[in-house]
């Protein structure tokens, strides 16, 4: 409806002689008996057009067409809102179309099957995964679930950090700790890893080897260590319910020489030069869309010959292109900031096209317990692990919450809210509306209604504020759905999912203080109409709900009665 609105009012804009190249703006009135939904239009124009809201309002007004089948009428309010009235048969028809569109409601194909590849997660395989890198898992899948529902052609890909610096800390940590366990006295440096899962590695080797990997170096060490832990970060992403189709070795990127071969064109092309030993890219000089342009060059060799992050960044991204992806999604936590934009500025001035590529950046996480704030570091090893969480709240929750929030922003995880099973809680909340109305459809087929042609009622019948409310935000699912691939955005839908459980437990709330608002009643037409509104919410959450990677529960311990 609101791109109807939308279309007419640009047309009335038009004939008025106004340019306006934005989204006509829209929002819910406060009252249905000022209309089903607003525009601001007026009053974002009056200056520009040297007049007042309330009177350029009315101008807009007079030249905008209406289908009277649609909107019944529309009217000038307050300071200058253009209020929309929908025609009842219209609000009848739309709750029909959900009916009869079921679980593919919400669904939609403006990807058109284009090919997109979703890396997210890429941690180091230098520890268990903590609750930063949960945040970073259930978005990157939540987004790739979005995008699939959109007609997207999706790769979930993990790029796997098997090489570098960091592996080589925690192949030393393993054989420090190792000969340790062997009775050495070890002077154990503060720049390893600390965990005792480096002293649990460390002893499976000695189980399995005893004292013949004493004169070994840590790349044997290394090389245990990367195994054990990897199977345990693929453990725990099976127990959030996260799947990958790619896992990228970057130490695939030194082995068939391709860092070698990024380096040569690097220097070939002029982009890079050696100074001190080290080889730098000439990011001074380069084009930067995707942040400040740097005013002194990077180091992508230092002098010891070990490269820095950006080099193997670059030539694995330059494996994405060749692989002719249509669109590239990189997810990255707030500590790659500084980085990517040296990245795509470097594979631009390579050549390459990057405006595929599209760059998100999250926030961290901050974690209370008992009122403290934990400070988490994986070489120190006092983290909370994804598995903890798990434990704790279920994948249910967990996932739940690390999505509630824009990823831009910083999260605050309240685990005291989390354990929650009351009202309080957002996860119990949503899913206790879809218990509810499980359980009403189960009372009523106790007393013989029928639920198989939901879409065969008499909707019009569905008068009263509270189910005309509910019709209204079921209507806004698929525009949200479209919404949220286009801004790859993910908490709005939690937002939509607790504001339509919300008018829905109100409904409930209703009914069982009138009992003109009960669902099921002795007038058998209107308990039908009014178990297929119950039917089209369920529809709606349980959908919602799955693109969150959350179950829909039929039946909660607690707070399901439907109260008829």
């Amino acid at each position: 409806m609101k791109s109807y609105l939308s279309a007419r009012i640009k047309e009335a804009l038009d004939s008025l002689g106004i340019p306006f190249a934005g989204e006509i703006p829209f929002s819910a009135t406060k009252s249905r008996r000022f209309g089903d939904v607003a525009s601001n239009i007026a009053l974002l124009l009056a200056k520009s057009q040297h007049t007042k809201p309330f009177e350029l309002a009315q101008r807009i007004l007079s030249r905008i067409r209406l289908d009277p089948s649609v909107a019944s009428r529309a009217e000038v309010a307050g300071a200058g809102f253009i209020n929309f009235f929908y025609h009842p048969a219209w609000i009848a028809s739309s709750l029909r179309t959900v009916l009869l569109s079921g679980a593919a409601y919400g669904r939609h194909d403006t990807g058109g099957g284009q090919r997109v590849n979703v890396e997210f997660v890429s941690a180091n395989p230098t520890g268990p995964l903590s609750i930063g890198h949960g945040r970073q898992a259930v978005l990157g899948d939540v987004l790739c679930r979005i995008l699939e529902n959109a007609g997207y052609a999706v790769t979930r890909e993990y790029y796997f950090n098997n090489a570098g610096f960091q592996m080589k800390r925690l192949g030393e940590s393993v054989r420090l700790r190792y000969l340790e366990l062997l009775g050495e006295k070890i002077a154990f440096p503060d720049d390893l890893y600390e965990g005792g899962y480096i002293v649990d590695i460390a002893r499976r080797i000695v189980d399995d080897h005893g004292a013949e990997w004493r004169e070994r170096d840590h790349l044997s060490f290394k090389d245990v260590a990367e195994q054990v832990l990897f199977e345990a970060i693929k453990d725990v992403l099976r127990r959030l319910g996260i799947r990958f189709d790619v896992f990228f070795n970057e130490d695939s990127l030194y082995r068939d020489g391709r860092l070698e071969r990024l380096l040569h064109t690097l220097e070939e092309k002029g982009l890079s030069y050696t100074k001190d030993g080290a080889v730098w890219l000439r990011t001074s000089e380069f084009d930067y869309e995707h942040g400040p342009k740097p005013e002194v060059d990077k180091v992508i060799v230092k002098a010891t010959g070990e490269p820095t992050y950006r080099l193997p960044d670059i030539a694995y991204h330059l494996s994405k292109f060749e692989r002719g992806f249509d669109r590239i999604v990189d997810i990255f936590g707030a500590d790659h900031i500084a980085e990517y934009p040296d990245v795509l500025a470097t594979l631009k001035a390579l050549g390459c096209n990057t405006s595929h590529v599209t760059v998100l950046i999250h926030q961290f996480v901050t974690l209370s317990r008992e009122g403290e704030i934990l400070k988490m570091s994986k070489r120190k090893a006092n983290f909370v692990t994804i598995d903890e969480m798990l434990d704790l709240l279920g994948p249910d929750v967990f996932r739940y919450f690390l999505v509630m929030r824009s990823h831009h922003s910083h999260l605050n995880f309240d685990v005291e809210l989390a354990q929650k099973e009351t009202m309080e809680n957002p996860v119990f909340y949503v899913q206790n509306a879809h218990a509810r109305i499980c359980s009403i459809e189960s009372k009523a087929r106790s007393r013989g209604y029928t639920l198989d042609h939901p879409d065969r009622a008499d909707l019009l019948l569905l008068k009263a504020d509270e189910e005309q409310d509910i019709i209204l935000k079921l209507l806004e699912y698929p525009d949200l759905t479209v919404r949220l691939a286009q801004a790859l955005e993910v908490h709005p839908l939690t937002t939509y999912l607790e504001e339509l459980a919300g008018l829905y437990h109100r409904y409930q709330t209703a009914g069982k203080k009138n009992d003109a608002l009960r669902v099921v009643t002795a007038d058998a037409p209107l308990t039908a109409a009014r178990l297929a509104l119950c039917r089209a919410v369920r529809t709606v959450l349980a959908h919602g709900l799955s693109v969150l990677g959350v179950s829909a529960p039929t039946y909660m311990t607690r707070d399901t009665e439907e109260g008829d």
